[in-house]
């Protein structure tokens, strides 16, 4: 059976950086809800022509970070504890087939490049180098998602985790956080590894739900 792996990380953008430091301000409350982007402002402050900034707020509107508004342009939207629970609950879920089907599906090969991956974040955790290891845990997860062998599944399942990513990343400030997130792994990937496809699930489901915990431990209360 051929193994299936994520890609690598692929080589950061000036759009990218862009789009990732507006995300971790918005996550943070230094951009406040109804705030609108000026272009110009920020490329300014990054040093880049608009293009890439354009491209950052496009990237931002996608996952609904950004809304477009007439005689506005792009404004941050108020982003409620209401929506980011349906959103992480349905995350959850997703994330926990994947792991069950993983569980059921992976073979040999597969395991040993899921292994891999966890290793890598292991390494990337004990360092402390938080932007390796969200770049590495993206890899982590997309590998489970390709280990579960269903392409539709892993489409919906990245979608989903598309639009909270920067809440996801932001957590990784939390003290303590990555060699938690590796320890949360480590129980989700033995589960695969043993076969163990309610395990799997469980743990994924946990992992989840940790992960949203904390995120509210770096990011300001949110909107009713």
């Amino acid at each position: 059976m051929q193994v299936i792996v994520a890609k690598p990380p692929k080589r950061m953008t000036a759009a990218d950086k862009v789009r990732l430091a507006i995300a971790d301000d918005i996550v943070r409350g230094v951009i406040g809800p109804g705030v609108s982007l000026d272009e110009a402002s920020i490329a300014e402050r990054f040093s880049v022509s608009r293009t890439p900034v354009r491209e950052a707020i496009r990237q931002l509107e996608a996952i609904g970070f950004v809304e477009a508004r007439p005689h506005r342009g792009a404004v941050v939207p108020l982003f409620t504890t209401e929506k980011l629970n349906e959103i992480f609950l349905v995350m959850a879920e997703l994330e926990a087939l994947c792991a069950r089907l993983a569980a059921q599906a992976a073979s040999p090969e597969e395991k040993q490049a899921l292994q891999q991956a966890h290793a890598e974040c292991r390494d990337a955790a004990q360092v402390g180098d938080i932007g390796l290891y969200y770049d590495l845990n993206i890899k982590f997860h997309e590998t489970i998602y390709s280990l579960s062998h269903n392409s539709f599944l892993a489409e919906v399942t990245l979608g989903a985790r598309n639009r909270v990513a920067p809440f996801r990343r932001a957590q990784f400030q939390s003290l303590g956080r990555l060699l938690r997130s590796v320890e949360e792994h480590e129980a989700v990937v033995a589960a695969i590894l043993e076969g163990d496809a309610e395990k799997a699930a469980t743990t994924m489901r946990d992992h989840l739900g940790y992960v949203r915990t904390s995120v509210d431990k770096v990011a300001p209360t949110l909107g009713a």
